[in-house]
């Protein structure tokens, strides 16, 4: 018998059965075969459909019980609408499979194309969505190329193979971290700038401070006032300006770019604003005495400002921080920096008054106002976090990372 190929397939018959006695799947397809025969017309008989390929293989599946057969039968057929409805009215006929008494009940008929059509739909969707997401605006290749044709300008400059742009012309450059802080400004138009390649003042950097007028343009956390610190107190500064609370140089747009170069202040204004933040001017690494010495490096004032006990491990809190990053949740840490709980930003105050008896440092991803306010009211010493975001003052120890 042709088998019907199983594209051609329009409309699916499913049948159910019921025999008196023990049949076999032979003596179902053989009822079906023998008690429809000239029921149609030769056009629509049974066995010459199937050889035609307009019936495909009649799949039957049978269960017996307590001396009873019952089953399903699936016809598949490639007529159309109405033949495939007399042919699936035509096996309701049967009256006997085997030996035994029988009824066949039609349960319903499926046209496959319909899901076919389902599937090709949501199939269409997928493929339009990645066509339209692989094809850039001509604005958009515009603007890649603009911005790849100014980061390739990124050089190398001095010993230290410093990441810059274009200074050697220039009277007024900006030194920035790292390598991604040039290439932002670079790709947002900005080409006098230079970078420092970490945390430490390069030699390049100095000698540089001496013939051109620096503005120091760093990330708008804890870690870019250390190194403000560095720097004022190593080399020749002009200005200050630092990137929006909890940002970097490096994720800023054009406009927060420009809005933070607007707002860039003389050095001596920002000393003075030290001054009266953090009192005790004349011990400061920003006092004019201690522009006659040589600071200490970013780590060793990092100590000063947070005392020795969390830089010793500066390396397990980073660990414990890559746990909760970009999450809205806190650990809670004891004297040997053990954690005693993971606990909800949300409700930072009930769960900090729950547990602050054993608690020494708590580790956030970013110290928002609210989260330094339940640490001071709850007597914790410590806030160790990766951006901190609030205004004022306060007396808790604060941990960059």
């Amino acid at each position: 018998m042709a088998k019907i190929s199983p594209v051609s397939i329009k409309y699916m018959v499913y049948a159910v059965f019921e025999a008196e006695a023990a049949v076999e799947k032979p003596d179902v397809i053989g009822a079906i075969f023998g008690q429809t025969e000239g029921l149609l017309g030769t056009d629509l008989e049974m066995r010459e459909l199937q050889k035609e390929g307009k019936i495909g293989r009649i799949e039957v599946e049978l269960k017996s019980q307590n001396g009873k057969t019952t089953g399903k039968i699936d016809i598949p057929s490639a007529l159309d609408k109405t033949e495939t409805t007399l042919i699936a009215a035509a096996i309701e006929t049967i009256e006997r499979i085997g030996p035994s008494n029988a009824e066949v009940k039609v349960e319903k008929i499926e046209d496959v194309r319909e899901n076919k059509r389902e599937y090709i739909l949501e199939r269409a969707k997928k493929l339009l969505e990645g066509m339209e997401q692989k094809m850039p605006k001509t604005k958009e290749i515009a603007e890649s190329l603009k911005n790849d044709s100014r980061t390739d300008k990124i050089k190398e400059y001095g010993e230290e193979k410093l990441p810059v742009g274009d200074i050697d012309d220039e009277k007024e450059i900006l030194v920035v971290e790292g390598r991604a802080d040039v290439i932002n400004l670079l790709r947002n138009g900005i080409k006098n700038v230079i970078g420092m390649n970490g945390t430490n003042l390069p030699e390049t950097i100095k000698k540089l401070s001496k013939d051109k007028e620096i503005t120091l343009f760093l990330d708008g956390d804890r870690g870019g006032l250390l190194i403000a610190r560095n720097v004022i107190d190593n080399a020749s500064i002009e200005f200050v300006c630092f990137a929006p609370d909890g940002k970097e140089v490096e994720e800023l747009s054009g406009k927060e770019i420009l809005v933070a170069l607007r707002k860039k202040i003389p050095i001596q204004e920002f000393l003075n604003s030290f001054k009266r933040k953090r009192g005790n001017y004349k011990n400061s690494p920003f006092s004019e005495n201690a522009e006659k010495k040589k600071s200490e490096d970013v780590e060793n004032l990092d100590k000063e400002i947070k005392g020795v006990n969390l830089e010793d491990y500066k390396d397990k809190l980073e660990e414990l921080l890559n746990t909760i990053k970009k999450t809205r949740a806190a650990l809670v840490l004891d004297k040997k920096l053990d954690v005693i709980e993971k606990v909800s930003i949300r409700g930072i105050f009930s769960n900090l008054e729950r547990i602050k008896n054993n608690a020494y440092a708590i580790i956030v991803d970013t110290a928002t106002q609210n989260v330094v306010n339940a640490v001071e009211k709850n007597n914790i010493k410590n806030i160790v976090a990766n951006n901190f975001s609030f205004s004022g003052d306060t007396k808790v120890n604060l941990v960059s990372l």
